[in-house]
């Protein structure tokens, strides 16, 4: 969404990443002492130990490449995973001509990055998910910027995550890198939604299309049918119409959404998310949400350090003369009639911090969403 004119709302405060490793200014090597270089190695230990995490290799394999970045944590991990391919396989023990899966191994807490241990089993007992509004129309810095996705995805390791803006380039980077999720398109030109899955965590039972009848901008709802330890949920995303001017398209496609969400059979659990591009008066203009449908954000009180998820004051890709703030991104929720099994838990924003090339990932925040599952 890039609206022409400014449409600010009332200040909220930016949040910080939450789970993500800070980096360190780079260390010169000149220590002046004992105790500074006590200090520098501690701290290297520690970098070691985030990046074994979040890469899924091992001590030795994090301070090679940590050294070779002048200890950068971005730097190397930039090196680790856009290293050859026979390199990564033995760095890991991967066999020959495995995939390289950049979501492998990696778990975060809102602590920080725990340490990776492969043989852990899956927490049934809580559930995440990721949406986010990836900018893929925005040429610039797209490696960079896809990478930084793909970076995101493999530290927060998400259960489910809804993409939006993916264009081709993307669905082939992900198909390469994520090879632990199935990943399910919403269509496969110019740009379009993805649903990507973690095959450990997540059956799918069947999926469809839903076209938006009068849409001119080629916009759909895409769900998802799956199991998630032992609970039925319906899961659907769209990229709803752009712009002031569609208003009127934008509350129709709402509408269908919130129909199929109420259609669903009562047994299931549905969540919509997306970059829906609304204004709080279009949803009052229906008249607010069903009884039975919850915003999350809402839902958890409206906690302000997730409210803006479109913010062309803190985030400066647009470089937009304009300062607005917007909650374009959201998550709706319909519980199953039998109630409680599954339960919104806490909501984050992601992607709050420039790469390298001096640009965040989207000219959106990700939001994280996590789920408690009472088993």
């Amino acid at each position: 969404e890039r609206p022409a004119e400014a449409e600010a709302e009332a200040e909220g405060r930016r949040p910080e990443l939450v789970g993500a490793a800070r980096d360190p200014p780079p260390e010169d090597g000149r220590e002046g002492g004992d105790g500074e270089a006590l200090h520098v190695a501690k701290r290297r230990k520690v970098l070691c130990s985030e990046f074994a995490a979040i890469a899924g290799s091992d001590a030795a394999v994090a301070r090679r490449f940590l050294a070779g970045s002048d200890w950068h944590m971005e730097r190397a991990l930039n090196a680790y995973f856009e290293s050859p391919l026979e390199t990564e396989g033995a760095a890991v023990g991967a066999g020959s001509g495995s995939c390289i899966d950049l979501t492998a191994d990696a778990t975060t807490s809102n602590a920080g990055v725990n340490s990776a241990d492969p043989g852990q089993k899956e927490d049934d007992s809580s559930f995440s998910l990721i949406t986010w509004n990836i900018d893929g129309l925005d040429i610039g810095n797209l490696k960079e910027r896809a990478r930084g996705v793909c970076r995101y995805l493999a530290l927060y390791n998400p259960d489910v995550v809804f993409l939006q803006e993916v264009i081709p380039p993307h669905l082939c980077l992900l198909q390469m890198k994520a090879g632990s999720y199935t990943i399910i398109p919403g269509n496969m030109d110019e740009y379009f939604t993805v649903i990507m899955l973690k095959k450990s965590r997540v059956k799918v039972l069947k999926h469809e299309i839903i076209p938006f009848p009068t849409t001119a901008m080629k916009r759909n709802l895409l769900v998802v049918h799956v199991n998630i330890s032992g609970n039925e949920l319906c899961l659907m995303t769209s990229h709803l119409e752009s712009t002031k001017n569609h208003s009127k398209e934008r509350t129709k496609q709402l509408q269908i959404v919130l129909d199929r969400m109420q259609k669903e059979s009562e047994s299931t659990t549905v969540i919509f998310g997306g970059d829906t591009n609304l204004r709080d008066s279009e949803v009052a203009k229906l008249g607010d949400l069903p009884k039975n449908v919850m915003d999350i954000w809402e839902f958890l009180g409206k906690p302000q350090h997730c409210r803006y998820t479109w913010d062309t004051q803190s985030n400066t890709n647009l470089n937009a003369a304009y300062k607005c703030k917007m909650r374009f991104d959201r998550v709706y929720f319909r519980p199953a009639a039998e109630g409680g099994n599954i339960i919104p838990r806490s909501m984050d924003l992601i992607g709050l911090e420039k790469l390298d090339c001096g640009r965040f990932p989207s000219d959106h925040w990700g939001v994280l969403c996590n789920f408690d599952v009472i088993l």
